[in-house]
């Protein structure tokens, strides 16, 4: 595997491959990684000829600086990760690369990035969709591999691609879990031991109110009982349990087509998010 950080390095690789009529995959990551981000570089390498790993921790999508701050960096123990993987580069490009002295463009999404992370996370998608136009540009990619557990920036990626018409093909991978269930992130990394054990329960709150939604209860009573459960089960503060349509994620009140719960809770100062598609309506 090769580092590279210099953007016409790689786009001088990239041209080559595309030259050869090889296929070429990129799984845009900010680093300390995890099986989560495993799992979308093994279907990056089964549906394409060559993988590129992008690490770049992008400070346009962070609110805070102490949550920049605190972001890990972990580029030895990354590529350590990848090695097993055949994958052909990991890109960590410097900052230049990405934001050159001057940069005054910023991409952004309406509609699917409004609501849920987008409320609570003010000028966050648009760093997201500003860096990944650039990553995807950058990599050439045919085909980029993004995680479910991240639902919302999913669909502004599908959005962003669809009205740039950029030759990139997004796709969706599933939440990858612990096996007590807990969706894997990097902030996992920052759940003291008793965080640890209390943070699973998000998804038990989940499922308790997808199945009592697609059972024909009505929804804004489940969202209250699941924001008690939460608050009980000692998450600090629900920053949202919310019922959207599937894929436009519009605010839904009654379960009358294709929907996901999506939730974002603080547990010791570490803010979670999850989500969950509602079961097919029973009877």
């Amino acid at each position: 595997m090769k580092i590279i950080r210099r953007k016409d390095e790689l786009r001088a690789l990239t041209r080559a491959w595309h030259r050869a009529g090889e296929t070429i995959g990129v799984v845009p990551t900010m680093g300390a990684l995890h099986a989560g981000h495993l799992s979308l570089v093994e279907a990056a390498r089964a549906g394409t000829d060559r993988v590129i790993v992008t690490l770049f921790v992008n400070p346009r999508q962070f609110n805070s600086p102490a949550d920049l701050a605190r972001y890990p960096r972990t580029e030895d123990s990354d590529a350590e990760k990848l090695a097993p993987y055949g994958v052909e580069v990991l890109y960590v490009p410097d900052p230049d690369q990405v934001y050159p002295e001057g940069f005054a463009t910023t991409v952004s999404v309406t509609g699917v990035s409004e609501g849920l992370c987008g409320a609570a996370r003010p000028g966050h998608f648009d760093g997201v969709a500003t860096v990944v136009t650039k990553l995807l540009l950058q990599t050439d990619a045919d085909r980029a591999y993004f995680g479910e557990k991240d639902y919302q920036q999913l669909q502004v990626v599908r959005r962003l691609v669809a009205d740039l018409d950029l030759k990139t093909d997004i796709v969706p991978c599933p939440t990858i879990r612990e096996t007590d269930g807990l969706a894997m992130s990097s902030r996992n990394q920052r759940l003291d031991d008793r965080g640890r054990t209390m943070a699973p329960e998000i998804l038990r709150v989940l499922e308790s109110a997808a199945g009592a939604i697609a059972q024909g209860a009505d929804p804004a009573q489940v969202l209250d009982v699941a924001r008690d459960d939460l608050a009980r089960a000692g998450f600090d503060a629900v920053d949202y349990l919310d019922l959207r349509g599937d894929p436009d994620l519009a605010p839904l009140t009654c379960y009358d087509r294709p929907a996901r719960l999506f939730v974002a809770a603080a547990l010791d100062g570490v803010r979670l998010i999850d989500n969950l598609p509602v079961p097919p309506r029973r009877g």
